[in-house]
């Protein structure tokens, strides 16, 4: 599996005009399923997922761990019994008999992975994740990591941050960028002052 060492933050602005730091992540089958893999098989109850576009943002979270985690002709599937998605991670070939068009499993492909902290207003760390965008460029799934500053059960914000709340944030750093020490950028927020 790959790792990206050595890696510094590229700062680019999103669509509504808010700082992220993003961090490339290797987009080969066996990356992402590893990566995929062990978000949904170990940290279920920590992540919340689903896609975050311009006008929607579905913002899921698992009740059990996944019944199936599984790639077929490119696909990835994650299953909790019945409700599933599926987010094309590899080379998709189609059915025999009506094979996909190469242009068309390029579109679907992941094509960029990354791993992002979101800035507040104070222009410190607000929030953490991971994005997988296919080749045209358009959002397959957002995993939002768990945040130190939003209680996990209510989702509202608390009144002091806790920072342990980033040991998964810090493990996916080292593990896919190489980068053992914690940053501490992400500890800096100024509680006194409202994001």
């Amino acid at each position: 599996m790959s790792v990206i060492t050595g890696t510094r933050p590229r700062r680019i602005l999103d669509a509504d005009g808010t700082p992220l730091d993003i961090f490339p992540l290797p987009v080969d089958e066996r990356s992402l399923e590893e990566l995929f893999r062990d978000l949904f098989e170990n940290h279920w109850r920590e992540i919340t997922f689903g896609p975050l576009i311009q006008g929607a943002a579905f913002e899921f979270k698992a009740d059990e761990p996944p019944s199936r985690v599984s790639v077929f002709d490119g696909y990835l599937t994650i299953a909790f019994g019945v409700p599933h998605f599926h987010i094309c991670i590899g080379e998709h070939k189609g059915p025999p008999r009506a094979p996909t068009s190469p242009e068309l499993a390029r579109h679907r492909r992941t094509a960029r992975a990354e791993l992002y902290r979101r800035f507040g207003r104070t222009c410190v760390p607000m929030s953490w994740g991971l994005r997988l965008f296919n080749g045209a460029g358009e959002q397959q799934i957002t995993v939002l990591l768990p945040n130190p500053f939003l209680d996990p059960e209510s989702d509202r914000r608390v009144k002091e941050p806790e920072w342990s709340r980033l040991a998964l944030w810090d493990k996916l750093r080292a593990r896919w960028l190489g980068l053992h020490d914690p940053d501490p950028v992400d500890r800096s927020a100024d509680w006194g002052r409202p994001s």
